[in-house]
């Protein structure tokens, strides 16, 4: 296998880790094989600031991809000051742009929170210069997409140009039916998805609308804050249904799984350089033991089978049903202690899938500390490996 990569002078800082190291054709079953330390070697003593970007112009039968990472708000965990806190400590940190998760419940009262995301995405447009992209909004029910539409632009402006990205999902009904509507079935809440993001597109054209469609109306509506160019839309998808409405919609793909057909599904039927965003959850702690308490008394939701995430009303039933995640399943399935090669680790299976962008959150109380760590630690390892890759190899 011959590796290449391309450096391009004067890019500048921005693209933090190496997703694939480009290969000739008939070559990825030894790649997927492998993890993302045999693929770009171990870290080296280069400097924080990277000098690669996306190489579109590669040589014939060879990808080159650069990944950005960004940090995880979690509304749901955290007090509006925490996480402006949050958003400071990861821009001083190095993190390359932040999500911000939009509910209206948090998944269990130990989570304990639940801000409003346009009032905090206000707050960080006034101390933070990160782009921010909401991880997701969904504009179907809880909030009308003619309101998501002007709460975005407004957002676009006060972040300022190319700084926001709406992520649009269908929703879980926890948040969605505290306005006593019905909760769709899936088909239908795709439907009327695909619907609200026609309408967001037509209200951002400044134009006046007036619109009757199957779910939606709006008379003589018009968006007169607006930016210079409409934010990126980025859609949501767990399944192949939904990726496949992603494609054809959205400008880019959300989601919190490695799961690589489905990001190939969504690379093939998408738009050129549409983008890929994952995220994940870490539990920083001093031990290991002490993060896998935070992360299943905090966050034993995650551990949820199939669909339920999505079904379940009520806080109350959420924690019902985490009685049966076990301690044992969270400490599986969480990067947990303070041990950078572990949290390093973790971007393993998002990295060797090929995302563009990875955003990590943290569980419990020690944010500042798990901010603080990355930037010291994790950051510039994957940063070094990236730079060792481009500086060794070549066509």
């Amino acid at each position: 296998m011959h590796d290449a990569t391309e450096v391009v002078p004067g890019a500048g800082p921005g693209h933090s880790a190496l997703l694939l190291v480009g290969e000739q054709p008939g070559a990825q079953e030894d790649r997927e094989s492998r993890t993302i330390e045999e693929i770009i070697g171990p870290p080296t003593d280069a400097g924080e600031e990277d000098c690669c970007s996306w190489v579109r112009d590669a040589p014939a039968g060879y990808f080159v991809a650069m990944t950005k990472i960004g940090y995880f708000l979690s509304c749901e965990e955290y007090a509006p000051a925490e996480l402006l806190e949050q958003a400071r400590l990861a821009e001083e940190a190095g993190f390359d742009g932040l999500w911000i998760s939009d509910h209206f419940h948090p998944w269990t009262s130990q989570q304990g929170q639940s801000a409003f995301v346009w009032s905090i995405i206000g707050a960080l447009s006034q101390m933070c210069d990160l782009p921010v992209t909401t991880a997701v909004t969904c504009p179907i029910l809880r909030q009308h997409p003619a309101l998501v539409a002007q709460a975005a632009a407004t957002s676009a402006v006060l972040l300022g140009e190319g700084r926001f990205r709406l992520g649009v999902g269908t929703g879980e009904a926890l948040n969605e039916h505290v306005l006593g509507d019905t909760w769709p079935e899936a088909d239908v809440r795709l439907e009327m998805l695909e619907e609200a993001v026609e309408l967001i597109r037509a209200l951002w054209s400044g134009d006046a609308v007036s619109h009757r469609g199957r779910h939606y109306r709006v008379q003589n509506a018009r968006i007169w804050t607006r930016p210079a160019s409409p934010p990126e839309i980025l859609v949501s998808a767990f399944g192949p249904k939904a990726v496949e409405l992603a494609a054809r919609i959205g400008d880019g793909y959300v989601t919190t799984s490695p799961d690589r057909d489905l990001l190939a599904s969504f690379r093939k039927n998408a738009p050129a350089g549409a983008t890929t965003q994952a995220g994940f959850k870490v539990a920083w702690a001093p031990t290991a033991e002490e993060g896998i308490d935070h992360a299943h008394r905090i966050w034993p939701n995650a551990g949820l089978p199939g669909e339920l995430a999505q079904v379940l009303p009520t806080v109350e039933h959420f924690e019902q049903a985490s009685q049966l995640v076990t301690r044992a399943a969270t400490a599986d399935s969480v990067s947990a202690g303070a041990d950078p090669a572990v949290h390093l680790a973790a971007f393993d299976p998002f990295l060797q899938a090929g995302f563009d962008e990875i955003y990590v959150a943290n569980m419990g109380p020690h944010y500042a500390e798990m901010i603080r760590g990355f930037g010291r630690d994790v950051l510039p390892a994957l940063r070094a490996r990236s730079k060792d890759a481009a500086a060794q190899t070549g066509p």
